[in-house]
């Protein structure tokens, strides 16, 4: 499937939002979701079903300082 993630397109095996957040390998717990404008709650990401063209923003927070 064609997908548009953090500005960059694509091409990836998955079906929800939550196989995608799997499929970066990132931490669930520090990541925040945005499907085309809208920003989505981790207990919604599965039920999240994704259409080629979709555009998604993920920001995972890091520590530091």
């Amino acid at each position: 499937m064609r997908l548009i993630i953090n500005g960059e397109e694509h091409h990836v095996d998955v079906s929800n939002l939550e196989e995608v957040v799997s499929h970066f390998e990132l931490e669930p717990h520090l990541v925040v979701t945005e499907v085309d404008g809208k920003i989505i709650e981790r207990t919604n990401w599965s039920g999240i079903e994704l259409k080629e063209g979709m555009r998604i923003e993920l920001v995972q927070f890091v520590g530091g300082g």
